[in-house]
């Protein structure tokens, strides 16, 4: 895995997404909007701030990819990146979403 700025980049494709999402880290929760989706993690936009640091254990509820844990690979000025905690369960809910309800979605703001 590269790095960029000290922020690790993942190797796979990236799709962009449009899914929203409850991500919890510890005993904090917080909305958010899942940008773009990958075989192997995510980033989200985040609705309110959260005390996240590299290694803590995630938990993602949407109702296109239903429940995933993962890790935190970075979090930087409202964005956080997780990489799933790879099981079976995971790569079916993640491969069904790619499947049968993904589209391609080009992002209407830049940061």
């Amino acid at each position: 895995m590269a790095t960029i700025k000290d922020m690790p980049v993942r190797g796979n494709d990236r799709s962009r997404v449009r899914i929203f999402a409850e991500v919890r880290v510890m005993h904090q929760t917080s909305r958010a909007r899942v940008v773009d989706l990958s075989p192997t993690g995510m980033a989200f936009d985040l609705e309110k701030p959260l005390q996240a640091m590299p290694g803590q254990l995630v938990t993602v509820e949407s109702e296109e990819l239903g429940r995933l844990s993962g890790t935190v690979r970075w979090y930087s000025n409202g964005r956080l990146g997780i990489q799933y905690k790879l099981s079976t369960n995971a790569l079916a809910q993640i491969t069904s979403y790619f499947r049968f309800f993904h589209e391609e979605v080009k992002p209407v703001l830049r940061r």
